[in-house]
């Protein structure tokens, strides 16, 4: 039985940061057969909403937002200045986001992407409380722009907060707010999860977005991952939100450094972009 999803791609796999000029891109993108592109928003200062609205509605492409959450954005630091820079920036994204009628931002907000250490009970008691509070203020925010939040667990070299679906249900739990929901990745999900079937059940209603390559960050299709798991997980919710390849070009070397991408995943990246994008469509649409 067929998963009814829409197919999308993240502008990261050629280009970072996004900016305006990156709609060079939806022609192409649009021409691989993609439904949905995905819009990183790493300065949102780069990007004319006007300008990218036109583009996606020229290549009849529909966006979806993701934040990014370096290390002067963390609502778990004691530093609160951090949280006034990570406030200021996903009002900026719910602005965006608002503009290009999408319905949420999804992203890993509950902390800077690669804050993994050993630290004590008490310790990390206190940065999920600072999360759970700081995520609930960001999904009062949501509400006055009409959107919500996706909130995506990370492997364990990228987060020691939450890496699993079940963690994320705990602190969407926690939150306690209509707006919080759930973006799996399956990049994630393969170093993460003892089931993939089961973590997506774990998420069910609350899962809002889904992101994928294959477990070592390549094109779908060429690794590890259980993808007939992956698709009968996403029957079990009957899930109708989009997928989208995210992956990464190292061509752009702080981005690539970021998250360790040293050597090329594919011929080239279009080639990443088609292969990919036909096996999930093989996959999921019968």
């Amino acid at each position: 039985m067929a998963v009814n999803v829409q197919y999308g791609v993240s502008t990261w796999l050629w280009h970072s940061p996004f900016s305006t000029a990156s709609i060079s891109l939806f022609p192409k993108i649009k021409a691989m057969g993609f439904d949905v592109v995905e819009i990183p928003v790493e300065d949102p200062d780069l990007i004319d909403v006007k300008t990218v609205k036109q583009a996606l509605k020229d290549n009849g492409l529909k966006p979806t937002v993701c934040g990014v959450f370096g290390p002067t954005k963390d609502f778990t630091s004691d530093d609160v200045s951090l949280h006034n820079n990570c406030f200021q920036y996903i009002e900026k994204c719910f602005e965006i986001g608002s503009f290009l009628e999408v319905d949420f931002l999804a992203g890993p907000m509950y902390s800077t992407v690669g804050k993994a250490r050993m630290v004590s009970e008490r310790q990390r008691k206190f940065e999920w409380e600072l999360a759970v509070t700081n995520l609930h203020k960001a999904c009062v925010m949501a509400s006055k722009h009409g959107q919500q939040i996706a909130l995506e667990p990370l492997n364990r070299f990228e987060s020691d907060l939450v890496n699993t679906a079940g963690d994320v249900m705990r602190l969407i739990s926690d939150i306690n707010h209509e707006n919080a929901k759930v973006v799996l990745d399956g990049f994630h999900m393969t170093i993460e999860e003892q089931n993939i079937r089961e973590a997506i059940n774990t998420a069910g209603d609350k899962l809002i977005h889904i992101q994928v390559s294959e477990n070592h960050r390549g094109i779908p299709g060429t690794g590890l991952t259980p993808w007939k798991d992956f698709k009968l997980g996403l029957q079990d919710i009957n899930y109708k939100g989009a997928m989208v390849i995210e992956s990464f070009t190292p061509e752009i070397k702080e981005l690539a450094g970021a998250v360790c991408i040293w050597k090329n995943l594919a011929n080239n990246q279009d080639d990443f972009a088609s292969e990919g994008v036909e096996f999930l469509k093989k996959t999921f649409n019968t």
